[in-house]
């Protein structure tokens, strides 16, 4: 048998995507909930998800693009 956190690790994206089955979002909900690292990671991961989905709607400071164009390397 797999290793549990193993399994739910493999699980993770998926299940805070919603597109595991009901049977296999039972399953990861059950372990998350006996199991404390795994919960950590979870949490983590929403938290991540919540930061880029933020993130992706500011928009950039002027001086930072300037910064960032400037930095660029031509391509030949």
């Amino acid at each position: 048998m797999k290793d549990p956190c193993a399994h739910c690790e493999e699980m993770m994206q998926p299940y805070l995507d919603r597109i595991l089955t009901d049977e296999e979002m039972s399953e990861a909900e059950a372990h998350l909930d006996e199991c404390e690292q795994c919960r950590r990671r979870y949490r983590f991961e929403e938290s991540l998800r919540v930061y880029v989905r933020k993130a992706a709607t500011e928009q950039m400071p002027a001086e930072l693009r300037q910064k960032l164009s400037a930095l660029r390397i031509p391509l030949e």
